[in-house]
């Protein structure tokens, strides 16, 4: 069973950074696609960006060049760092694998962007 626990979100300004972490436990296969999510309130979680195991990373288009995703596979952790953070950026934060079936989702982690 694999467990996923996201952290490291919090309230900053706009322009802020903030890095999130995502601590893996149980079997988890290092050549897992993971990939971070976000869901801001009445949305559809969306994918934003993913890393490969061979750390070829892909970024939606909203966060390309502010956000960068990383990952640690002997801590079994995946990164985000978030840079120039915008007020559309607000969302619950989860990490997963990208392909299917994906792990239970964790709790996330919450990133609020307000002045």
């Amino acid at each position: 069973q694999v467990q996923l626990v996201e952290s490291g979100g919090g309230l900053v300004q706009p322009g802020g950074s903030l890095r999130l972490s995502c601590v893996v436990s149980g079997s988890w296969i290092n050549g897992d696609t993971m990939g971070w999510y976000r869901q801001a309130p009445g949305k559809q979680r969306e994918l934003v960006a993913s890393i490969s195991s061979f750390l070829s990373t892909h970024y939606a288009e909203s966060v390309k060049g502010r956000f960068a995703v990383s990952r640690d596979n002997a801590k079994k952790t995946v990164y985000l760092r978030m840079n120039s953070l915008k007020f559309e950026d607000t969302a619950d934060y989860y990490c997963n694998k990208v392909s299917v079936p994906q792990f239970d989702w964790g709790r996330g982690t919450q990133v609020t962007v307000s002045s």
